[in-house]
């Protein structure tokens, strides 16, 4: 079982990898679910991870809000991708739209290219993308070699409310794709989840247990 923690800065990655996290998704900004941390804090959060036998995966996203990027918010995004690759991410993650909740090829095409060897992540995004277009979008993301997806499973409902649809998805991506599942998942919860929802990643900011 993996278990993601999802950190806001470098304050608590030490003590989620002491109590079991496997995986780090850094980021800054959590109020708005998330953007890109500064170069900084990617490098020792990177540089520690790696020494605890850990690994780091950068968001990369410019502003809260929604996913819809225009031409200067998009190269934000190649540049700040292109630097955490240097400072030697695991993974990126990110996720681009279009107006119609469709997943914006030519972006995320781009960014995939630039990642090279790193593993990638479409983040949850994927969510707003209606449920009608989903397995398509999926097939799309397999196709171009995306590693894994972060959903927790719709844009409204928690991952329990929405664990039907997550086990149809989990059985349509059949190991083509990774289904890493967030979204109200706790180190109280996930083993119940993983008797439930077939997967074998959890993703949240309390995945595991840390003395505040």
């Amino acid at each position: 079982m993996i278990l993601e923690f999802c950190a806001e800065n470098f304050t608590k990655v030490p003590a989620a990898i002491a109590q079991g996290a496997q995986r780090i998704e850094l980021c800054d900004n959590l109020a708005q679910g998330g953007t890109t941390p500064s170069y900084a804090v990617i490098e020792q959060t990177i540089k520690y991870a790696h020494a605890h036998q850990a690994t780091v995966a950068t968001m990369i996203r410019p502003r809260g809000g929604d996913f819809i990027y225009n031409e200067v918010e998009f190269e934000m995004m190649k540049q700040d991708l292109i630097r955490a690759k240097k400072l030697n991410t695991d993974a990126v993650i990110f996720g681009c739209l279009n107006k119609e909740h469709r997943i914006h090829r030519a972006q995320v095409e781009e960014l995939v290219t630039l990642s090279g060897d790193m593993a990638t992540v479409f983040h949850m995004a994927f969510d707003e993308i209606p449920r009608a277009s989903a397995k398509e979008e999926m097939e799309w993301l397999i196709a171009q070699g995306v590693t894994r997806i972060l959903t927790h499973g719709g844009r409204t409902g928690t991952v329990f409310e929405n664990e039907e649809w997550l086990r149809e998805m989990i059985a349509y991506a059949n190991g083509r794709i990774e289904i890493l599942i967030g979204g109200g998942v706790t180190s109280e919860n996930y083993e119940e989840l993983a008797t439930r929802i077939p997967t074998n990643q959890f993703h949240g900011t309390k995945i595991v247990k840390i003395e505040e």
